[in-house]
């Protein structure tokens, strides 16, 4: 029952900007971190940036200084701010959670969203 929605994928020109948005729901009891992974075609996806409940963040260095994550206040919500694009960037987005849920037996679960196309392109 426990789900990861994305949105705010699309087409943008380099030097661009676009901001993803995560949610997860269901029954959730602690929210352990997030963060957003990429993949583009047969390559080994990818971490992009990484955010614990602590408020810790890890970035690729492909992105530092461009691109943001963040949480909501909420607690399970992500965002990543995505600045000064490139054609490189381009990928899958995929949203990562780990959870500790009311069906597990106490340690985090893996949850993965279904993906958010980011095309950079004149």
């Amino acid at each position: 029952q426990v789900q990861l929605v994305e949105s705010g994928g699309g087409l943008v020109q380099p030097g661009g900007s676009l901001r993803l948005s995560c949610t997860a729901s269901g029954n959730i009891i602690q929210n352990v971190a997030m963060g957003w992974y990429r993949q583009v075609l047969e390559k080994e996806r990818e971490l992009v940036a990484r955010i614990t409940n602590g408020g810790n963040t890890n970035y690729a260095d492909s992105v530092k200084g461009r691109f943001t994550i963040s949480r909501g206040n909420a607690g399970n919500t992500v965002f990543l701010q995505m600045n000064l694009l490139k054609p490189e960037d381009t990928a899958v987005y995929y949203c990562n959670a780990h959870l500790v849920t009311v069906y597990g037996l106490g340690s985090p679960e893996e949850h993965w969203g279904q993906g958010t196309q980011v095309t950079v392109s004149s």
